[in-house]
């Protein structure tokens, strides 16, 4: 039902970036151009003419770059390398040439707040306390009891701190031991970092996506944490009995922040969004977006952690950010690699197909620059890693409490009757999903009714719509299952409804017959929308 006719006023002038649809690719996951069972920046390269043809304005690049991956490459040991896992930084720069000649940007993640412990800053600072980079990295003393400095806890499990007998000293670290945490306050430090992000912006780059950005710094009095409240959930790791406000969340983050949007703002047309995690991420994603002298944009884990999807949920995310000067550009995500894929959270397996449907019309629908993780467009499920097969060093160590991430990073399907379903020739790093094959590319390309062709359609429609794009948004229903919200831009209105219940439900308007309906999913018969349905109409003259 979308328009075909109808152009956006305002593409010509808009920033890039806003209401841009981007593509986050998983490069171990993607595609395997060399058939040793891992993705690499060739299989990426030569998928490339796809991922355009979905509609989106950018891709993501989960880390590539050098790094023993204990973390996969969220522990960089080079920060301006590629690892031979994934190519050379020839194989990257073919990468950026050809989505450029696609029309499509390239962001790449930054990881400031921790390196690998093979990095060479870290080499360097381990290894005395008077070298040029000793307090590069956060190192303090032992209590007089040899007990650690605070009471700090890692991410992934147990105290943020390990002994480093070379220095007489504990390092922190707050996800792996082997991921020691920089000293963001140094300003070496920062000089360094913006010599990495300098690096990859002279290789052509168009943003990037910041990496845990609220632990950059800490509190250099090393106060305990304070203990969280009970009552918060089920708490799998002891990182969940604390609430982390000397950790991380430092006020001098955005200081820093400061300093890389203006290198960012001297190459011009680029792009910065930050992920922050956390129960204080709403405060921190402001902070690190405000007045347009920080990065651009942020997400948080609104709906990557919900419980369900649902209309209150919705609601109040998005008023969170309201349309007034000073407050940041929204990004949402709805699946990353550090979440169970979405449906498999949210939907019961029967309703899956339209769950998956009804979701792709929020998304695209959302204020904001919207974030699609890899085989989302083909309504992938989560796959169930069993324990012998597990990769993620948090699911490891939090057996079985902890969901596996691998779960959500297993290879892309291509090809349903293929080995390893089109990704690899040999066994990939993770198995296929069960369900996988029936979900490939080769089985939707063709089906007008797939999963794949409706995010090409409703990806085309938000490209088409300057209410879509960059219009404000109020939200005029959020009942337990009905969310109705208004977009609005200079010259259009649109009303956009969504059933995320079982049961049928009216969205009938005020003056129906002022508005005619341009898109929908699911079953509507005329303002009557059948569970897990949605629509959107346009407000006539």
């Amino acid at each position: 039902m979308t328009d075909p006719q109808r152009v956006p006023a305002t593409a010509p002038t808009r920033e890039w970036w806003r209401g841009a649809a981007i593509y986050q690719i998983y490069p171990r996951s993607f595609a395997d151009s060399n058939g040793d069972g891992i993705g690499d920046l060739p299989g990426i390269t030569g998928h490339l003419d796809y991922v355009a043809a979905l509609g989106v304005d950018a891709i993501w690049l989960s880390p590539f770059f050098t790094s023993p991956m204990k973390d996969f490459g969220y522990d960089v040991a080079d920060y301006c390398g590629v690892d031979p896992i994934f190519g050379t930084l020839d194989d990257f720069d073919a990468l950026v040439a050809r989505a450029h000649d696609l029309r499509l940007k390239v962001i790449v993640d930054q990881v400031y707040s921790h390196t690998s412990d093979e990095h060479p800053w870290f080499t360097e600072s381990r290894a005395s306390r008077t070298n040029a980079r000793a307090d590069w990295y956060v190192w303090a003393d032992a209590k007089a009891d040899g007990a650690p400095p605070n009471n700090w806890q890692s991410v992934f499990g147990g105290p943020a701190w390990t002994w480093d007998a070379r220095r007489g000293q504990y390092y922190l670290h707050n996800f792996l031991s082997s991921q020691p945490q920089l000293n963001g306050h140094n300003p070496d430090v920062q000089a360094a970092l913006l010599n990495v992000a300098r690096f990859w912006l002279d290789r052509g780059v168009d943003g990037f996506r910041v990496d845990a950005i609220n632990f950059a710094m800490h509190d250099p009095a090393l106060t305990d944490n304070p203990p969280a409240p009970t009552g918060n959930g089920v708490r799998t790791r002891p990182f969940d009995f604390q609430l982390h406000v000397h950790n991380q969340s430092h006020p001098d983050i955005p200081l820093f922040l400061e300093r890389l949007r203006a290198l960012l703002d001297s190459y011009g047309g680029k792009f910065t969004v930050a992920e922050v995690g956390g129960a204080d991420s709403d405060r921190e994603m402001k902070a690190f977006t405000s007045d347009r002298r920080r990065l651009d944009s942020a997400y948080g884990f609104d709906f990557l952690y919900a419980a369900e999807l649902n209309p209150k949920v919705v609601a109040e995310a998005v008023e969170n950010w309201p349309d007034t000067p000073g407050t940041g550009w929204p990004s949402w995500a709805f699946e990353n690699h550090d979440a169970p894929r979405a449906i498999s959270r949210w939907a019961a397996p029967d309703q899956r197909e339209a769950f998956a449907a009804v979701k792709m019309l929020l998304l695209v629908c959302l204020r904001g620059s919207i974030i699609l993780y890899y085989g989302e467009e083909l309504g992938l499920t989560q796959v169930d890693v069993p324990f012998e097969s597990l990769q993620d060093p948090e699911a490891i160590a939090n057996w079985p409490l902890t969901l596996s991430r691998d779960g959500a990073r297993t290879p892309m399907p291509w090809r349903s009757d293929a080995a390893g379903l089109g990704f690899s020739g040999a066994t990939p790093w993770l198995p296929t999903g069960p369900d996988h094959a029936a979900l490939a590319v080769d089985v939707q390309q063709g089906d007008a009714g797939s999963m794949l062709a409706l995010t090409r359609r409703l990806l085309a429609f938000r490209n088409t719509n300057d209410a879509l794009l960059t219009g404000g948004i109020t939200v005029r229903v959020a009942t337990d299952t009905l969310l109705v919200f208004e977009r609005a831009s200079a010259d259009e209105v649109l009303l956009c409804a969504f059933n995320l219940g079982s049961e049928a439900a009216d969205c009938t308007p005020a003056q129906p017959g002022r508005w005619r309906v341009v898109e929908q999913v699911g079953t509507v018969d005329r303002w009557n929308l059948a569970g897990l349905s949605g629509l959107v109409a346009r407000r006539m003259a």
